[in-house]
């Protein structure tokens, strides 16, 4: 995926639409939501009226989510434990998401962990981020295409993703061209996926061109960049829109609160592109945030 720039425009925008397509009947799932971006997201998206379904894996952690967001008056919230790198936990959640919604309209998929410090990269957790960052996402995905409610105003997947997973990151020729291929398939990013892991395992990561920065995490947006790319070709025309968001460097717990702006301006942004107008919303682009926005082609 490279940074082809072809549209920008003042951090506020894209604007919401004037005649709005959603109501309190839209439903919209947000994982890895009882902090930061995630919490933001479930909490814009519940204020401007869609029901909203917040996630995490500490059941703790997620009921005082929601106790918050209701003491702000966002009464349509609603939380059930969950844990993207669990294949039970999904399928728990699904059951339980299938009996008492059985419609889904948007699915954002924020979860995700890392483990470095801002001027560290170490791979000793490369596996947990892989697996809850690109097959978390994957699974969950998988599990809720079959709920999405296919109408005129098309439903959507925001996949939260970061520029450090960008194919200009990405110093092996060969992994690349597989990468940029017309072919690309699910089947090839999954080995890259298990390349990456056995170069860890051997202590030849850092010579095999992989990205510089925080590595083992630009492996796993990679990947779900990559994955984004595929499901929006093989969905095209078929009611369902899929594309990636990169907030930029926000002020999460993950960048232990440095940052050039807060979640909740980012979530301000998520928002909006998750909620564009039927007759304007792309599929298999990738959105990166900051001083502007800048939308180009996975």
């Amino acid at each position: 995926m490279e940074y082809s720039k072809e549209h920008e425009a003042p951090f506020s925008s894209p604007s919401l639409p004037s005649n709005k397509w959603w109501s309190k009947d839209t439903v919209a799932i947000v994982t890895g939501a009882n902090k930061g971006i995630g919490f933001a997201m479930v909490k814009r998206l519940a204020q401007l009226g869609l029901t909203v379904i917040l996630t995490a894996r500490d059941i703790e952690k997620g009921h005082k989510a929601i106790e918050e967001l209701r003491n702000q008056g966002l009464d349509d919230v609603h939380f059930f434990r969950l844990d993207v790198s669990e294949p039970a936990s999904i399928n728990t959640f699904v059951s339980w998401f299938a009996r008492i919604f059985g419609a889904l309209d948007i699915l954002v998929n924020n979860a995700a962990v890392s483990f470095n410090e801002i001027n560290e990269n170490s791979v000793e957790h490369a596996e947990t981020v892989i697996k809850t960052n690109f097959y978390g996402a994957k699974l969950l995905t998988e599990a809720l295409l079959p709920m999405f409610r296919l109408s005129h105003s098309k439903s959507r997947i925001l996949n939260i993703s970061s520029r450090l997973g960008s194919l200009n990151k990405l110093k092996n020729p060969n992994i690349k061209n597989v990468l940029q291929s017309e072919n690309l398939s699910e089947t090839h990013i999954e080995a890259m996926v298990s390349l990456f892991l056995q170069n860890v395992k051997n202590g030849t990561w850092e010579r095999q061109g992989w990205p510089e920065l925080w590595t083992d995490y630009a492996v796993s947006k990679l990947a779900l960049n990559a994955y984004t790319r595929v499901l929006a070709k093989r969905y095209m025309g078929r009611g369902i829109s899929l594309n990636c968001f990169c907030p930029g460097f926000t002020q999460t717990s993950m960048t232990r609160g440095k940052g050039t702006h807060t979640a909740d301006d980012a979530a301000d942004i998520g928002a909006r592109l998750a909620l564009l107008p039927p007759e304007e919303l792309p599929s298999g682009r990738f959105y990166l945030s900051g001083t502007s926005i800048v939308n180009s082609k996975l």
